[in-house]
């Protein structure tokens, strides 16, 4: 039965039984009696009662929906409100998981295009350090290089010192390069690129130790580009804000496909809300189907762990990664110089 008419027909029998009271032989004296007043008492007791527990009962399965109103996040899909009740309450909260349903997928689509074309600038990006600006401080080098050998003593001195600022601005341009666009996770796979991810965080102040399993099963594309961003996220989180002196990255297999994790022994998170990068890292396990869990140490510091099925669990959708396009970029370095480099020059 509707709500609207449970609780309208026990509305409508308080009346009646009120009506006929009055128009009944039950009478009552002036002044009240105690018997009369004893039961007048119990009778509107009785009748408070039932309406409160009719409503209690019927309105228990919207308070449930309106605690998981409030406690619903789209990063953390899969949990649905139990189906209770009955009529419009059960079609409410049936209506209600569909719309989750459809706006999880939603999130889902729209996220792996944003961060499809993430990657695509990054790849971008990377190409042009690589291919513009790399190529061109290779060139500026050499020119440094003739000249100060045919320099006198003293602006000798001040070229090679300009030499070595602009080695040293190539060194971090190619480093830049690497971060945006992982050419070994392309070219050697995933297990050295985290090797070589443990090494780039590892120095004086934090030491990064790396546990790969060799044996580890067969991954797409989007699983590796995923399984190494959310490292890579991770470990930046431990070097700027964990003020920890020793972190270990960790790949292991199991039953159901691999795991990462990414553990520090720094100050831990303190209780504080997710930021932007563990926003981030939730939005890119979400396209392989992948659960990530950020968590306290018992000893302290904090551990990530990011299981990856095998094979992924993809949402719903197709993910349509969108391609670069190779725009002109002009370039700024004098003719002089480019017919100066010679054609071995090596690459940056």
């Amino acid at each position: 039965m509707p709500l609207f008419w449970r609780i309208f027909l026990l509305n409508a029998v308080v009346l009646i039984v009120a009506t006929a009271l009055l128009l009944g032989p039950v009478t009552v004296s002036t002044p009240v009696l105690l018997t009369e007043a004893a039961v007048l008492t119990v009778g509107l007791a009785a009748m408070l009662v039932a309406n409160a527990l009719l409503l209690r009962v019927g309105l228990a399965p919207l308070q449930r929906l309106t605690r998981a109103m409030n406690t619903t996040d789209l990063l953390r899909p899969g949990h649905r409100t139990a189906v209770g009740g009955r009529g419009e309450i059960a079609e409410l909260i049936t209506t209600y998981n569909t719309m989750l349903d459809r706006l999880e997928d939603e999130r889902a689509t729209s996220s792996a295009r944003a961060l499809s074309a993430q990657e695509a600038e990054r790849r971008r990006i990377a190409r042009e350090l690589h291919d513009e600006v790399g190529q061109s401080l290779t060139a500026v080098l050499l020119q440094l290089k003739r000249a100060a050998d045919h320099a006198p003593a003293e602006l000798g001195d001040e070229l090679r010192q300009v030499q070595e600022t602009t080695r040293a601005s190539l060194e971090e341009i190619r480093r830049i390069a690497r971060r945006l666009r992982p050419g070994v996770l392309d070219e050697l796979g995933l297990a050295s690129a985290l090797k070589a991810l443990a090494a780039e965080f590892g120095g004086p102040g934090l030491a990064v130790r790396h546990c790969l399993d060799p044996d580890l099963p067969e991954l797409d594309r989007e699983s590796e580009l995923v399984l190494y961003r959310v490292a890579q996220e991770g470990l930046t989180n431990v070097a700027r804000h964990a003020e920890a002196r020793h972190a270990e990255l960790a790949l292991h297999r199991t039953p159901g496909g691999v795991e990462l994790r990414v553990r520090d022994d720094g100050r831990g998170t303190g209780g504080a809300d997710e930021g932007a990068g563990i926003r981030g890292m939730r939005e890119r396990a979400l396209l392989v189907g992948a659960e990530l869990t950020v968590e306290p140490r018992p000893g302290g510091g904090t551990e990530l762990r990011l299981a990856v099925p095998v094979p992924a669990r993809f949402p719903a959708h197709v993910l349509v990664p969108v391609r670069p396009v190779r725009e002109h970029v002009p370039s700024t370095t004098p003719a002089a110089v480019r017919r100066s480099a010679p054609a071995h020059a090596p690459p940056p």
